[in-house]
């Protein structure tokens, strides 16, 4: 799935044309199977939909969650220069090294539910460059880190969770938002890791001299991608659609997954059908975001630490819906009474 063409965005939309659709016979039937299980029908809520939704996208029923895998993807960025986080540049490299050694919440998050974990570090101590004054990427770069993240979808996993670690990366997704979105600045730049009222101010200052600079060249996702993002956005949207075309479902994280999320939704929306949005942050451009796509996240924690720390609390939830539809016994194989028919 590497992009080979002289222009290598044309790859990656002959991928998005490419995505396969639902497996429409594999949802019924689990729906049919699920009609037959020994509880009243819709008992189970958003779980039942959860194993529709996994069914369509492995293209098979009932579905089964043996290999999960979190993908941390870790990158630098030039505009961290500026102030716009609580944490200095270095902290990406230090919380790579943390998850390595067994020490980030993810690490204990991924024991507890029995899910893999692979960090990717994409070039950390070559930053992309300050969105304020440059494109952040060539757009050969894009599309190769785009590549890159591909392959976090081998190995025969068969549920992928988008996460992420980049000093600065918060004002990169609310920099993406406003330019596929619109609205106000304000709409879309928070706090990020704690900052106070004046690095706040500081930062909404930013994304629009980083927006007023890109003016007028904004019109193509990918190029908002090239220009304001950072490649750990451009490596999870192609891992997004390197698990379309795996038939792997994905549940993305918080508000800078979902951000690369948004650029696939704004080439086409259907494009992020294979996902689920694992829970909204308290970062509050992020529930506008979800709204905006029309997608309604799984849990409501208040969190926003990401390293995919919600779409793992969101994946233990996925399995245990899966194994639930698997496991439970029909009506007839339970020896129980079925609903009774209408006097």
């Amino acid at each position: 799935m590497m992009p080979t063409s002289a222009i290598p965005f044309d790859d990656i939309r002959a991928l998005v044309r490419g995505m396969p659709g639902p497996d429409l016979a594999a949802a019924e039937a689990v729906r049919a199977r699920d009609s037959v299980l020994t509880k009243p029908p819709g008992a189970l809520g958003r779980l039942e939909d959860i194993v529709v939704w996994l069914a369509e996208w492995q293209g098979r029923a009932p579905p089964a969650v043996n290999r999960p895998m979190v993908a941390i993807f870790a990158a630098n960025h030039g505009v961290a220069a500026r102030g716009v986080s609580a944490f200095p540049a270095d902290v990406t490299r230090q919380m790579v090294d943390n998850f390595g050694r067994g020490g980030a919440a993810i690490n204990q998050l991924c024991r507890a539910y029995d899910l893999g974990l692979k960090v990717l570090d994409l070039a950390l101590e070559v930053p992309t460059a300050d969105i304020v004054t440059d494109a952040a990427m060539e757009e050969a770069d894009c599309a190769a880190t785009m590549a890159f993240g591909m392959e976090a979808v081998a190995g025969g996993i068969d549920l992928l969770c988008i996460g992420e670690m980049g000093i600065g990366n918060t004002t990169i997704a609310a920099a993406l938002f406003a330019a596929l979105f619109g609205g106000d600045v304000a709409d879309w730049v928070g706090r990020g890791t704690g900052l106070d009222d004046e690095g706040l101010a500081r930062k909404r200052e930013v994304v629009a001299a980083a927006l007023a600079f890109h003016r007028g060249r904004l019109a193509d996702p990918l190029e908002v991608l090239r220009r304001l993002g950072g490649r750990e956005l451009a490596a999870m949207a192609g891992a997004v659609l390197a698990a379309r075309h795996a038939r792997v479902p994905v549940i993305v994280d918080g508000y800078v997954a979902t951000a690369a999320a948004a650029v696939l939704y704004a080439l086409d929306p259907a494009a992020v059908n294979h996902c689920l949005f694992g829970h909204v942050s308290a970062e509050p451009g992020h529930r506008r975001a979800l709204e905006r796509m029309g997608k309604a996240p799984l849990l409501d924690l208040g969190m926003r630490l990401g390293e995919g720390t919600g779409a793992a609390l969101a994946a233990g939830i996925v399995r245990a819906a899966a194994e639930t539809h698997a496991g439970m016994a029909t009506f007839a194989e339970a020896g129980v009474s079925g609903k009774s028919a209408a006097p």
